[in-house]
């Protein structure tokens, strides 16, 4: 396991204690949850007469089911519209912070992490979705976790994690004309096959010469 990088430094400031599975107790920065996974999750808590431990550091949005033909109450949909209003009784009942198509914030949810500055290099981030994990772009540590782990996270502000390897991935040389990020990044997985990142934690340093140049905007 390498010692002295980015990850290591995040997973030890984080770090709450060893426990007895040989896994460690992380903080949790940033939680963010949305219809899909969260509703299982209040259920359980309110089952033990729970409350969210760190309601200001739970961050909501509804972004698998909203329609996006026509967003009038009720969806035409009925499974979309119980989603959509458990979520709104929820956050509401535990005063959560949810952005709500009403506010002109709604949006992917890791989307709008990084949009609104939610996601800050340094902290650690969950959310009940495989996506999470793109939040390491900013310098993040970040999970998708599972039901029980989201009522772990609702209760306690920490999640229980195994320690991953670390591997370093280096880009060196200069992109050719029309080739972006995006194709870097699938000749690394296409090298790497599709379970490549299995029970591991991959770092990319990218050379100077080698940068995709964004347009502004």
């Amino acid at each position: 396991m390498s010692e002295g990088t980015l990850y290591d430094a995040v997973w030890d400031r984080h770090r709450v204690r060893r426990l007895p599975s040989g896994q460690d107790q992380l903080f949790v920065g940033l939680h963010l949850i949305h219809e899909v996974t969260s509703p299982q999750a209040f259920g359980m808590l309110a089952e033990r007469d729970l409350e969210i431990a760190y309601p200001e550091r739970t961050h909501a949005t509804v972004d698998h089911i909203v329609p996006t033909d026509d967003r009038a109450r009720p969806y035409d949909d009925d499974a979309a519209e119980s989603m959509m209003a458990e979520l709104e009784a929820n956050v509401a009942d535990a005063g959560l912070t949810f952005d709500h198509p009403d506010t002109g914030r709604q949006g992917i949810v890791h989307v709008i992490g990084p949009e609104q500055g939610l996601s800050q290099p340094g902290m650690t981030v969950v959310c009940g979705d495989s996506h999470t994990a793109t939040h390491g772009a900013f310098g993040a540590l970040a999970f998708g976790i599972g039901t029980s782990q989201i009522r772990d996270v609702f209760a306690t502000g920490t999640v229980a994690m195994e320690k991953q390897a670390v591997r370093r991935i280096e880009v060196t040389g200069e992109l050719g004309d029309g080739v972006t990020a995006k194709d870097l990044i699938l000749t690394i997985i296409g090298e790497l096959g599709t379970d490549g990142g299995s029970a591991t934690c991959t770092s990319t340093a990218v050379r100077p010469s080698s940068r995709c140049r964004c347009p502004a905007g």
